[in-house]
């Protein structure tokens, strides 16, 4: 993905494409190369953009799903970014979530695939195990339905993550502070349009943990995928697609009507 990373003051992000402004927020071994399908596709209408989140640089006070939301809170705001879509797969809709608890009014609408927040399974007790490749290869395998996702460049990209002690304690905090930041009944307050795309064979994320992001947040719809595991907009990035921007289109022709009328 051959994108130009800008910077702003400690800022780091892509931006591509013109219109109502996508924030696309990535998980705890995301990376910008996640959401290449979703940029090429969405920068013809929207305006795209990726913050690259800080997980291993904030300090580690900060180091939390709050301190992440804080973040996204600064870069909106340096940015002038208003009536955002915001989009977020694992930790990444984790953190969308308790900004959007905190900032309702700055968000048009809210997009999930892979949440945490409610629940889900972590990476087993002994994880990371430094040093051991087969053991990150399989369980980054685990993070799809289809094994072959799992690529050597991701599971490298992983490996050099875990490889590193200061990075590991840093995972091992997010990851600590999302379980322990469980939102539960606090969803009902949200009253954005929400769109919940899960995948059917999700084992991170199971896709009963959709079905209750859907009963507790009461402007949802929720659209399961068939053999798609945690990261449906990067396993099957055209009907990804397609759903998140039928629930667009919509959004924009009901705010359309609503001013005629």
């Amino acid at each position: 993905m051959n994108y130009e990373i800008k910077t702003q003051g400690k800022f780091r992000y892509i931006e591509e494409g013109e219109g109502e402004p996508v924030i696309l927020l990535h998980g705890l071994f995301g990376a910008l190369s996640n959401f290449s399908g979703l940029l090429d596709y969405f920068k013809q209408y929207n305006k795209v953009v990726i913050p690259m989140l800080p997980l291993f640089d904030l300090n580690i006070l900060e180091t939390s799903v709050a301190g992440l939301a804080k973040y996204v809170h600064k870069f909106l705001e340096t940015r002038e970014y208003k009536d955002v879509h915001l989009m977020g797969n694992s930790l990444g809709g984790h953190v969308a979530l308790v900004y959007i608890l905190k900032h309702p009014e700055n968000v048009k609408s809210l997009i999930l695939t892979g949440s945490s927040g409610l629940f889900e399974n972590g990476m087993g007790e002994t994880y990371p195990k430094r040093g051991d490749y087969e053991y990150i290869r399989r369980k980054t395998e685990l993070t799809f339905y289809d094994p072959a996702m799992a690529t050597k460049e991701l599971v490298d990209e992983v490996f050099e993550i875990t490889s590193n002690r200061l990075k590991v304690i840093k995972i091992i905090t997010l990851a600590k502070s999302a379980i322990r930041h469980n939102l539960g009944d606090e969803l009902k307050t949200i009253q954005t349009p929400t769109l919940l795309i899960w995948g059917n064979n999700d084992t991170v994320t199971p896709p009963m943990v959709g079905e209750e992001f859907h009963r507790l947040i009461p402007n949802s719809e929720l659209h399961f995928i068939d053999k798609c595991g945690h990261a449906p907009m990067m396993e099957v990035p055209g009907e990804f697609n397609v759903i998140m921007h039928d629930f667009l289109k919509r959004l924009n022709n009901k705010a359309v009507g609503a001013n005629a009328g």
